[in-house]
């Protein structure tokens, strides 16, 4: 059951990300203007290379904005430590770890970093919520088990019970199912939405998945090259801004039928 007590977790005011050199600044895009409610699965879409991930590494303070604020649980993010940023955000990209030793276990436990003294000892605070993030994400039975063992969706699954153990009230993944198969696809987007929902989380993914944003978002960030379109899905269906995903008149949502198809 999801629960009720909704809160805006980020929002932006005229927002403009991008990148600087010691020549030029680069805009990608600006006058953002968008917010997250907590307990909601928000989808970000847009062509390739529109500046989605950008965006997210900005959100996430990875990098630093051009302009505009971030405000974070109503208060500018520049007033967070970033031990304190850790406390309020986790972070999932789409770079493989490293090969290691690592045991699913010790990934996982890596979220508690940011509660851990410099020793990085576990109390039983810690140990009591990564195991709990273990259960959510089904994932006790192969704790034991070497990362570099796992499948490519169990990784996935790995990946996002260690930013369940961080306990954020944001997560946010750039293309968590970009080399999944279908099914372990499906099961990433229902898992994402049982987080948000159960938990009451704020979920923010960035996705090439249209089709399952379109059914599994309770909301849809709309990339252009113009502006960011934000609304429910069904909302975007309806006025027909869902088909300025596609950079072609040859590809358009189909309303009967509930798919992209070809004229």
């Amino acid at each position: 059951m999801q629960k009720n007590n909704s809160h805006t977790v980020i929002e932006t005011s005229d927002l403009c990300i991008g990148y600087t050199s010691k020549k030029e600044i680069n805009e990608v895009s600006k006058h953002i203007n968008v917010r997250l409610e907590s307990g909601q699965l928000t989808c970000l879409v847009g062509r390739n290379g529109i500046g989605k991930s950008t965006l997210l590494r900005t959100l996430g303070k990875m990098q630093p904005r051009l302009g505009g604020d971030i405000l974070l649980n109503k208060k500018s993010i520049d007033e967070f430590s970033r031990n304190d940023l850790a406390k309020i955000i986790s972070v999932v990209l789409t770079e493989k770890i490293p090969p290691s030793n690592l045991s699913v276990y010790e990934l996982i436990a890596l979220g508690r970093q940011p509660y851990t003294n410099w020793i990085g000892k576990l109390h039983e605070s810690d140990l009591n919520q990564i195991a709990e993030a273990l259960e959510q994400s089904h994932l006790s039975e192969l704790a034991s088990q070497r990362c570099d063992k796992l499948s490519d969706g169990q990784l996935q699954r790995a990946m996002i019970c260690r930013a369940l153990a961080q306990n954020t009230g944001l997560i946010i993944l750039d293309e968590p199912t970009a080399h999944l198969d279908i099914q372990h696809k499906i099961e990433t987007f229902k898992l994402l939405k049982k987080i948000a929902h159960h938990l009451n989380k704020s979920i923010l993914i960035s996705t090439h998945e249209i089709q399952l944003a379109t059914q599994m978002s309770d909301k849809m960030w709309l990339m252009t090259e113009d502006e960011i379109i934000s609304g429910k899905p069904s909302e975007l269906i309806a006025s027909d801004k869902i088909n300025l995903i596609f950079d072609s008149n040859s590809i358009f949502f189909d309303k009967e039928s509930g798919q992209f198809i070809m004229k």
